[in-house]
C-alpha cells in the first residue's frame, strides 16, 4: 500500500511539474512574440510541440506566428518559406485535433496569404479553398468569432474588388464583435485573437 501511495504521489508531482513547464514555456513564447521576436517565438513553440506530442496548441501557434509574418510586407521575399513552415505545423496540429474549427480558420488564413502573394496566379484556386475552410468551421462552430469574422473579411475583400455591396459582410463583422465579447476560450492558451482586427475592419464600414 505504501508503495502504491508513493508511486501515485510521484506521478502527481511529475504531472504538476510537466504542466508547469508547459505553461512557463507557452508564456515565454507569447512574451517573445509580443516583443516582436517572431522567429524566436516560433522556435520555442516548436520545441514545446516536440515535447507535447498530444497537444495541438504549440503547433497551432507555430503556424499562426509564421502566417502572421507572411502578411507583413517586409517579409515578402520569405513568404513561401513562412507559409510552408506554417502549413507543416498546422498539419501536425490537425493530426492531433480532428475537426477543429480553430485549425480550419487558420488554414483559411494560410490560403489567403498565398492568394495575397500573387492574386493573378493564386486568386481562383485559393479563394475557393479559403471559403471552404470557413464554411467547414462555421458548420461545426457557428458562433466562433474568428470563423464569422474571417469569412466576412475575406468576402469583403472580394466585394471591394468587384465593386459589390459590402453591407452583408459589415453586418457579419458587427456580429463577430458581439461573439468575441461572449467567447470563452477553453484555457488561457486556446485561441482568443481577432477582436482588434474585427474592430478595425468594422470602422471601414462607416
Amino acid at each position: 500500500m505504501k508503495t502504491i501511495i508513493t508511486f501515485v504521489t510521484f506521478l502527481l508531482v511529475s504531472l504538476a511539474s510537466a504542466q508547469g513547464q508547459f505553461e512557463q514555456g507557452m508564456g515565454k513564447a507569447f512574451g517573445l512574440w509580443g516583443e516582436g521576436k517572431s522567429s524566436e517565438a516560433s522556435a520555442l513553440f516548436e520545441r514545446i510541440a516536440s515535447a507535447e506530442k498530444n497537444n495541438w496548441l504549440p503547433n497551432y501557434y507555430v503556424a499562426l506566428v509564421n502566417t502572421t509574418d507572411a502578411f507583413d510586407p517586409k517579409n515578402k521575399a520569405n513568404i513561401p518559406a513562412l507559409l510552408d513552415k506554417a502549413q507543416k505545423a498546422l498539419d501536425e496540429a490537425a493530426g492531433i485535433s480532428f475537426d477543429n474549427p480553430e485549425i480550419m480558420v487558420l488554414q483559411a488564413l494560410i490560403y489567403t496569404a498565398w492568394l495575397v502573394q500573387d492574386p493573378m496566379t493564386n486568386g481562383m484556386k485559393y479563394s475557393a479553398l479559403a471559403i471552404k475552410e470557413y464554411e467547414k468551421a462555421l458548420a461545426i462552430a457557428p458562433n466562433n468569432p474568428r470563423a464569422v469574422f474571417g469569412k466576412a473579411e475575406f468576402e469583403m475583400g472580394g466585394a471591394k474588388y468587384w465593386g459589390t455591396d459590402t453591407k452583408p459582410m459589415c453586418e457579419q463583422i458587427a456580429k463577430s464583435i458581439e461573439l468575441f465579447a461572449n467567447f470563452k476560450p477553453e484555457s488561457e492558451f486556446h485561441p482568443k485573437w481577432g477582436l482588434d482586427r474585427a474592430q478595425e475592419v468594422l470602422k471601414t464600414c462607416k
